[in-house]
């Protein structure tokens, strides 16, 4: 794997959500490094692009309660088991299970193992909400996909908080995940 600043010189070969990720990041100037790599779709092989961008990939959880009328992203690190129980309580949502693959189709333009906060610039209609766990707030930099599993971007918390999520029309809420029995 090598690493890249910023998108592909061509974009052959890359799906359409692909692109228009790099489109709306470089339109809202925001700098990021990235890495081609086979289909990543497991916290594992998330571990070994880790290395190479020198960032913990974010597990990105979408998650919906038991009616499906309302949607969770969760982001949390890669190192953290996730207990619906513990995060129920903090949203105030009985039952949460995961979301189904026509839902992030739907709602985020993104198939299993691609889950990522690039996503939310598909969700015009703000039908899901953002949970970032507390410690993924405190790494300097974020690392996701944009919306492929075959590609990996590091890009600062601090753009991502302060221009992707206002571009995207989403706000936040920050969960505290102890991941324990």
């Amino acid at each position: 794997m090598q690493l890249y600043q910023g998108r592909p010189d061509t974009n052959e070969g890359r799906l359409e959500r692909e692109i228009r990720t790099y489109d709306f990041l470089d339109g809202l100037g925001i700098h990021y490094i990235r890495t081609d790599h086979e289909r990543a779709d497991n916290m594992e092989a998330c571990n070994e692009i880790d290395a190479v961008l020198g960032v913990v990939i974010c597990k990105n959880l979408f998650l919906c309660n038991r009616q499906k009328t309302k949607y969770y992203l969760l982001m949390m690190p890669g190192d953290k088991k996730f207990k619906t129980k513990e995060l129920s309580k903090q949203i105030n949502s009985a039952r949460l299970s995961f979301a189904g693959p026509e839902d992030m189709l739907k709602y985020l333009n993104i198939e299993p193992g691609a889950v990522s906060i690039m996503g939310l610039m598909n969700d015009r209609e703000n039908q899901v909400q953002l949970l970032i766990d507390e410690d993924v707030l405190q790494d300097e930099y974020i690392g996701c996909h944009p919306c492929v599993c075959t590609s990996s971007l590091k890009i600062r918390t601090a753009d991502v908080i302060e221009k992707y999520l206002p571009a995207t029309e989403h706000t936040y809420s920050v969960v505290h995940l102890v991941g324990e029995d």
